[in-house]
């Protein structure tokens, strides 16, 4: 369904990539490293990768901060890293045993949602959760691996994955409160293999892109849940993707070498064109 051909644009050698996204302000691309605790920047002008930080614990997810520096979720922690990468700890899980935080997202208004998963990977024991000045919040309970999540161009909707329901569910989202309504499955992943939905990014046509774990590929759906297109990977698990670029017109496609053998390239991070645009991500407000 695409003549689009991704290219290995960093052999980063992830263990569990995840997390991409792009700084318009530095021009570089972040990611994370689930199992090594690590926050990793990528420069596609000079080719460097780089750790910028290397975190005490599992590190599920990361966004921008508006006046500089970082938050990640990490462990069962929120962590502000300031620009000089020096954290400070200010929320933690109320029922910590046994979970981890793993992936997130800033909504427009700068809130911080981010979802946790069981440790040994049994169901129903994550939440998502979204963090501001009233603190951490649960917002969807009995989920079981908290996965990618986003918002239509518009801000009326939130787009959420709960990777082994292997469906796309979309929220009505209010952006005065932050408050979710009238949940319905947008996507359902049907194929014969094994893949799940894993992370996702709405490109700024209103399209949806998502990663599928086990799938070999990266997917655009519309935006009443229409497969519109479908990109292969040299990989078979992909984690997550995002739009960077100067135009914002590349897709950065992260990646996972954990569990995987006989792909080189597993853990690298690749790019496409796939001739649209995306959008900056959201930064956290506070």
């Amino acid at each position: 369904m695409s003549t689009v051909e991704p290219v290995l644009a960093f052999d980063a050698q992830l263990e569990l990539g995840e997390s991409p996204f792009w700084d318009e302000r530095t021009g570089t691309l972040y990611a994370v490293d689930i199992l090594r605790g690590a926050i990793v920047r990528f420069d596609p002008a000079g080719g460097g990768t780089e750790t910028v930080a290397q975190l005490d614990g599992l590190v599920g997810a990361i966004v921008l901060r508006e006046d500089g520096g970082l938050v990640a979720a990490v462990g069962t922690s929120i962590v502000l890293l300031d620009d000089e990468s020096h954290s400070t700890v200010v929320a933690e899980l109320p029922d910590a045993d046994g979970v981890r935080f793993n992936d997130g997202a800033c909504d427009p208004q700068g809130r911080f949602w981010v979802g946790t998963m069981a440790l040994d990977d049994s169901s129903g024991r994550g939440t998502l959760y979204r963090y501001d000045e009233r603190g951490l919040v649960p917002m969807v309970e009995s989920v079981s691996i908290s996965n990618g999540i986003d918002w239509s161009a518009d801000g009326t909707r939130m787009y959420y994955v709960d990777s082994p329901s292997r469906c796309i569910d979309v929220f009505a989202f209010d952006a005065r409160d932050g408050s979710l309504s009238d949940r319905q499955t947008l996507v359902e992943i049907d194929d014969a293999g094994a893949s799940v939905p894993d992370g996702l990014t709405v490109d700024a046509e209103g399209h949806i892109w998502v990663a599928l774990w086990d799938g070999w590929a990266v997917r655009r759906y519309r935006p009443n849940g229409v497969l519109d297109r479908v990109v292969e990977l040299p990989v078979s698990r992909p984690t997550s993707c995002a739009f960077g670029g100067g135009e914002l017109d590349d897709l950065y496609v992260t990646s996972a070498r954990s569990g995987v053998t006989g792909q080189p390239h597993a853990g690298g991070v690749f790019a496409l064109q796939p001739g649209v645009r995306g959008r900056a991500p959201n930064r956290f407000g506070g």
